[in-house]
């Protein structure tokens, strides 16, 4: 089968022929892929930001956000069956540790993590597990799903977690209307009533925000800042939920939030520097947030097949995968990127 591969950190995958994934356990699922997400995530790993944490040998194939069909299955398999439409949460879990037994499976002490730790999903097949399979409707499509999976599930993570500060009356600024920050648009939009401003330094990802939820737009033109306080009487944010968190945008959002407000990090690469007298003196919160739960994408799967959160996508051949990642660099894709294997 064909695969996107990195053979080497600083170097673009190359698409390689790889033998097809095999069934060796009795939970063991084969998924035929429909449609593979293509993550700024890909980016960090491409340049091994993720290596010393994740320690994978290299040639591996990338790949974390994960749609398709299931192709087969071991012996004791019964949550799903050939030929049924599945988006996978990235992270198979044991099932048995404290923090699956806790539902809090996204802390699972021994999961995998496709894409990052093994072999992903850009690719014809995938191997996962029964208990990373939330089953669809058949008339899904997966290539429309596909990064629901980690993009979408990160971004509703966050936003449910920060849903008892977001009463009636509140204020929540989203940073970025990328890829993550346009489906945590939605997700406000869909289970809040609090009062949104989403700010970007695209004026393109501003009009799709406005299409899906936000109540004001700021253009992150250097004077984004005082006009997020001007928008909240000068108090700043009770959430900030930070889709960018690199670049100078961690120090905005950390800004932006108002006293004993919460700012949630959900993107990465840079550095937040805050003297302690200004947690402190404010009561601010710093809150981490990655993935999320398989309860939580079930959840966000209601949501998207009520049509409350859709993806904008574009979509490649995943041949073409080296175009896709390049287009995601350089601030060429509006949305999603998903890979569909021919």
């Amino acid at each position: 089968m064909k695969a996107v591969r990195i053979h080497k950190f600083h170097e673009p995958p190359v698409i390689d022929e790889v033998a097809e994934p095999k069934i060796t356990g009795p939970l063991d699922v084969i998924v035929k892929i429909g449609g593979a997400g293509v993550c700024r995530t890909d980016l960090h790993i491409i340049e091994g930001q993720w290596d010393s944490r994740m320690g994978t040998p290299l040639p591996y194939i990338l790949g974390h956000e994960n749609a398709g069909w299931v192709h087969e299955v071991g012996s004791a398999v019964t949550n799903v069956a050939v030929g049924d439409t599945v988006i996978l949460h990235p992270t198979p879990t044991d099932g048995l540790c404290h923090a699956c037994r806790a539902g809090d499976d996204m802390h699972c002490e021994n999961s995998t993590f496709p894409g990052l730790s093994t072999d992903g999903g850009m690719a014809e097949y995938l191997l996962t597990s029964a208990r990373a399979c939330v089953k669809l409707d058949p008339k899904t499509q997966p290539k429309d799903v596909a990064a629901l999976a980690d993009a979408g599930i990160t971004a509703y993570h966050a936003v449910r977690k920060a849903l008892p500060l977001l009463y009636p009356g509140t204020t929540a600024v989203v940073i970025g209307a990328g890829g993550l920050g346009h489906i945590g648009v939605q997700c406000l939009a869909a289970l809040s009533a609090t009062n949104i401003i989403v700010v970007d330094r695209n004026p393109e990802a501003l009009k799709l925000a406005e299409q899906l939820g936000a109540d004001h737009t700021v253009v992150a033109d250097g004077r984004h800042v005082d006009a997020v306080k001007d928008l909240t009487n000068g108090k700043g944010a009770h959430v900030v939920l930070d889709f960018v968190a690199e670049q100078g945008a961690e120090m905005d959002g950390w800004n932006m939030t108002g006293a004993a407000g919460s700012y949630y990090v959900i993107g990465y690469g840079g550095t937040l520097t805050v003297p302690t007298l200004d947690i402190i003196s404010t009561e601010r919160n710093v809150i981490g947030n990655i993935v999320g739960t398989y309860n939580e994408l079930a959840e966000l799967m209601a949501l998207a097949e009520a049509g409350k959160v859709t993806l904008h996508t574009r979509t490649y051949p995943l041949t073409a995968a080296p175009d896709a990642l390049a287009d995601l660099d350089a601030g060429r894709v509006r949305g999603r990127a998903i890979l569909v294997p021919e």
